[in-house]
């Protein structure tokens, strides 16, 4: 295989997950490449657009073009529309916040969601992401992956609260509780106070693809609700599974 292509998509990949620009030292260091290989590279990528330089700081950054095409492929396979009923009808039995999460990098993204019935919820943003060792829906996508991808995770976990893992042992334990009870949880571990329950989603190929789950206040949400709550959540999980084309066993 191409050397300088993987390279090339090694870096676009580490761009991509950066929150702010880079710089060619930075990049090569990160990369444990030199700098004359990561600006050739770079040059090539900004010559087909996926790569621009800021003219004030010379450091580099993606343009939008990955997500152009990551959009199209989302299109044709969007989970989305098949989610919706399930996420309503959740949020109908529970009337808490209900959220469809999907990975990204160490994180889950919110890609959909319906707000609390309540006066006093959670709140979250479409488009907004959340560490998966913190947050329901990230544990219940984690407690679907082998145990090697387990350990490809950046130790150690960032601290968010006093209550959050911080260990791959403590995580690993939690989510040997997770795959029992057919559902991870969150208490107070990404935001003092607020928890929440989630479980995995499968696709055809009976890869876990995605996550449903309901976050509230832990006044309200207590271990009895949360356990009145579970095999509602797990049956939502369950159908959009089916609707996907994961086996029974899959989902």
């Amino acid at each position: 295989m191409d050397k300088v292509f993987l390279k090339g998509l090694t870096l676009l990949e580490t761009m991509a997950l950066k929150e702010e620009p880079a710089g060619v030292t930075e990049l090569a260091e990160e990369l444990n490449l030199n700098k004359s290989n990561v600006h050739r590279l770079l040059q090539a990528l900004m010559h087909h657009d996926f790569v621009y330089q800021e003219s004030a700081s010379g450091r580099y950054a993606c343009t939008f073009k990955l997500w152009q095409l990551g959009s199209r492929i989302w299109s044709r396979t969007d989970i989305k529309p098949i989610a919706r009923p399930y996420l309503m009808k959740l949020h109908n039995e529970t009337l808490e916040t209900v959220h469809l999460s999907v990975r990204q990098g160490t994180d889950v993204v919110y890609i959909d969601k319906l707000d609390c019935a309540y006066a006093v919820g959670t709140f979250t943003t479409l488009g907004g992401r959340a560490p998966m060792h913190c947050v329901a829906t990230g544990k219940a996508i984690l407690m679907a992956l082998d145990e090697s991808e387990l350990e490809t995770l950046p130790l150690p976990f960032t601290r968010h609260t006093d209550k959050s893992l911080t260990t791959l042992a403590m995580l690993r334990a939690d989510l040997v509780k997770a795959r029992k009870q057919g559902v991870a949880s969150n208490r107070g571990e990404w935001n003092e106070g607020v928890g929440g329950i989630a479980a995995p989603i499968f696709d055809a190929s009976n890869t876990v693809c995605a996550a449903i789950g309901l976050s509230g206040p832990l006044s309200r949400l207590t271990p009895a609700q949360l356990r009145k709550h579970t095999p509602l959540v797990i049956q939502a999980a369950r159908d959009i599974s089916r609707d996907l084309g994961a086996s029974t066993a899959g989902a």
